[in-house]
């Protein structure tokens, strides 16, 4: 049987999210209870820290995608900071680089926090 938690924590104005264990689809339903909770709580700037993340499945990641749009559109942003290589390469192989900011360092997650969003209707050439 797979083991998972999630431990939250805050940061200038940030939900840190620090998921530990095995995200799959057995688990993914408390990764999804915990995002909810953040987002009913008014937490809309979620750093998920995969540093203790050991394995994660399609049904983990679906969780990802269930929720960042619902967040973006209330003003926030869902980045996800120190995963494993393993389990990077599971992120990038479903394109996830892509749609999410991953970043190496948590520290390096926040500063992105404070950088303005691009503005998609004015991009420059």
């Amino acid at each position: 049987m797979s083991t998972f938690s999630v431990s939250f924590r805050d940061a200038n104005g940030v939900r840190i999210l620090d998921l530990h264990g095995e995200l799959d689809a057995h688990t993914a339903s408390d990764l999804e209870e915990s995002i909810q909770q953040c987002h009913a709580e008014g937490n809309v700037n979620l750093l998920i820290n995969g540093t203790d993340l050991d394995y994660i499945s399609s049904a983990g990641l679906g969780v990802f995608m269930a929720y960042v749009e619902e967040i973006r559109d209330d003003g926030g942003d869902i980045k996800i900071a120190g995963l494993q290589s393993k389990v990077y390469n599971v992120f990038d192989l479903l394109g996830f680089p892509v749609l999410f900011d991953i970043c190496e360092t948590e520290e390096e997650a926040l500063a992105r926090f404070e950088e303005p969003a691009p503005d998609a209707g004015n991009a420059s050439s």
